[in-house]
């Protein structure tokens, strides 16, 4: 593939004005940066002419209500007002150039929704932009992400199933439905065609140069944004991600409330977790094995040969994804430092504190501990429903 003509991205021509600006993701293609950086410019940018008609950093309940997808393991049920609020928003821009973001758009699976989508954003306006990373990279990011929505299995059991069990769906089936990015990008190109979709590449050695596409795009001036970072969605560390996965065990054991889960394990102990600590370089990264490695490898090559044909431009280096990177050796013994257990173990118990109230009964030495936790969890999301 001749990749002269894709290296563009500073000199990419801007869109016309009036364009609808849809960024698809996928998942784990520097999204969350890109969406805090737009929202954190909202006002600078309405002053060039483009508008981020969101009041939020990411409207993930009305894109998942769009691609008729259901929420995050106990999160808000999304629904169409969630959607058709988003709309509004949309039209009140008129006839400036707007930008959306969301990763979950990247889950709608049919033509049929996906055409509705690009029609009610605004039909023939509507220019997709596609991010994509080697799925080698994608792959221990995602699979920590699905155990933070409550996903058991291991690392590399989850690999064989991705990867050598046909039909290659479970456990989680969204995973291909994101991560085939040839297939995404031939989706949305049946309800736009090819010249509306735009594919960057992004180069993880260059973190600046997703921004600066995203400013080319739009016509705004170089600079204007910049990461922000108290949006930085970091993954967690294998230490981390094996507590919370043996946590997801236990929740699951006692068939605890999916919306107890959510509210006090991923918006209060992953949460302060992640914002209390960073990673250190003792810290034992998640390692993919070298069959696997070789396997993405293969898919990226087949993936970047198929968009290839479909017409679309093209910024940045598409054999990257298929380069097969190294190994990285054999990992450490994953040990989860007593500070990040405590961080983890303070933010659940501020989520519980911040509901108050007092709940007597039976006393807990009567009480078995399966039945205890049962009774706490319930007790948990009684408070939180009173809130």
């Amino acid at each position: 593939m001749d990749t002269d003509c894709t290296r563009e991205e500073l000199r990419t021509p801007a869109l016309p004005a009036g364009t609808r600006l849809l960024h698809i993701g996928p998942h784990k293609t520097g999204t969350t940066a890109v969406q805090g950086a737009l929202f954190a410019a909202k006002e600078e940018m309405a002053r060039h002419g483009v508008d981020f008609p969101a009041h939020s950093r990411h409207p993930i309940e009305a894109v998942l209500a769009a691609c008729a997808r259901p929420a995050m393991m106990g999160d808000t049920v999304p629904t169409e007002k969630h959607w058709q609020r988003l709309l509004d928003q949309v039209a009140a821009t008129g006839r400036r150039t707007s930008v959306i973001s969301s990763e979950f758009f990247a889950d709608a699976e049919d033509g049929a929704t996906i055409a509705r989508i690009v029609e009610q954003l605004g039909g023939d306006r509507v220019h997709v932009l596609v991010t994509l990373r080697p799925l080698a990279r994608i792959m221990p990011s995602q699979w920590q992400q699905y155990v933070q929505n409550g996903l058991r299995l291991g690392y590399e059991p989850w690999l064989e199933h991705m990867l050598r069990r046909a039909p290659y769906d479970r456990p989680t089936p969204s995973f291909w439905r994101r991560h085939r990015h040839d297939r995404l990008v031939e989706r949305w190109v049946g309800a736009t065609g090819p010249d509306r979709v735009t594919v960057v590449v992004v180069d993880d050695r260059d973190r600046d140069a997703l921004m600066r596409t995203f400013e080319a795009l739009l016509g705004l001036p170089g600079g204007l944004l910049q990461p922000v970072p108290e949006t930085a969605n970091r993954s967690l560390t294998l230490a981390e991600t094996e507590m919370l996965r043996n946590l997801n065990k236990e929740f699951r054991g006692n068939a605890l409330p999916e919306e107890l889960y959510s509210r006090l394990v991923r918006h209060g102990a992953i949460a302060h977790m992640k914002n209390a600590c960073s990673p250190t370089p003792q810290d034992v990264k998640i390692r993919t094995p070298q069959w696997a490695l070789e396997a993405a490898a293969g898919i990226g090559a087949e993936t970047a040969a198929r968009i290839g044909s479909l017409g679309v431009r093209i910024l940045g280096d598409p054999e990257s994804l298929s380069r097969v990177p190294a190994s990285g050796g054999q990992p450490g013994e994953p040990r989860l430092a007593p500070e990040v257990a405590a961080q983890a173990l303070f933010g659940m118990l501020t989520t519980v504190a911040a509901t108050n109230g007092t709940d007597k009964g039976r006393t807990v030495h009567r009480t078995s501990s399966k039945e205890l936790v049962k009774v706490l969890g319930h007790r948990c999301l009684k408070r939180l429903r009173l809130r």
